[in-house]
């Protein structure tokens, strides 16, 4: 799971690392628990206060520590199912709390919604709980909105659960294991080179999921 994670960070980071011209604020969170909300018809994910543990600004500098929280909601599923992994549809909310500490501002980072489909992505361990199985899911997505100046900004997030419980797949809740978001003030024509990124994680985690089948 672990060469997983990091193989999918690298394929949403090498596009990022191609915006020579734009500047990059990155973000990590940890902890928290992803819920479902809307209706049984129309469901939705929920994320709310999932501890922000990173915070990388304009200088280039990490700072490290409880920083604040990130909390989001999707739009509606549109496609699959909350077990077997599947498209939510653009909209919700996307935001990142500063709390103040260790030079991080107070108040809102940034805000902003999801801009694209929001992909649900199942992995299933057959090796898992004592060789039962195992289920595991990632949620990628772009997003858009301001930052605290008023900037307008522009990335992608992905969000990687711990396992499901007792060899279940995901009906309700989920504990939230760890996310990575990358929010950028692009120059013109570099938004595209985000989607380039996500559409790669999507991949190489289905073909992952293709061979522990």
């Amino acid at each position: 799971m672990k060469r997983l994670v990091l193989m999918a960070l690298l394929a949403l980071a090498l596009p990022l690392a191609s915006w020579a011209n734009s500047s990059n604020l990155v973000f990590s969170n940890t902890g928290g628990k992803i819920a479902v909300g809307g209706t049984s018809i129309a469901p939705t994910l929920n994320v709310g206060n999932s501890v922000l543990t990173s915070f990388t600004g304009f200088s280039g500098v990490p700072i490290t520590g409880n920083l604040g929280y990130v909390g989001f909601s999707t739009g509606s599923m549109v496609s699959g199912t909350l077990g077997g992994g599947g498209v939510f549809a653009a909209g919700g909310s996307f935001t990142i709390d500063g709390n103040g500490a260790n030079g991080v501002p107070n108040g809102t980072l940034f805000q902003g919604t999801f801009s694209g489909p929001v992909n649900w992505i199942a992995i299933f361990n057959p090796h898992g709980n004592h060789n039962k199985g195992n289920w595991t899911y990632v949620l990628t997505g772009n997003v858009s909105g301001t930052l605290s100046n008023g900037a307008a900004a522009a990335g992608g997030t992905l969000q990687i659960t711990f396992d499901v419980p007792g060899s279940k797949q995901f009906s309700k809740g989920v504990n939230l294991r760890s996310g990575f978001t990358t929010v950028t003030v692009p120059e013109p024509g570099t938004l595209g080179l985000l989607g380039t990124g996500l559409v790669g994680i999507a991949g190489l985690i289905r073909r992952r999921m293709r061979n522990s089948a």
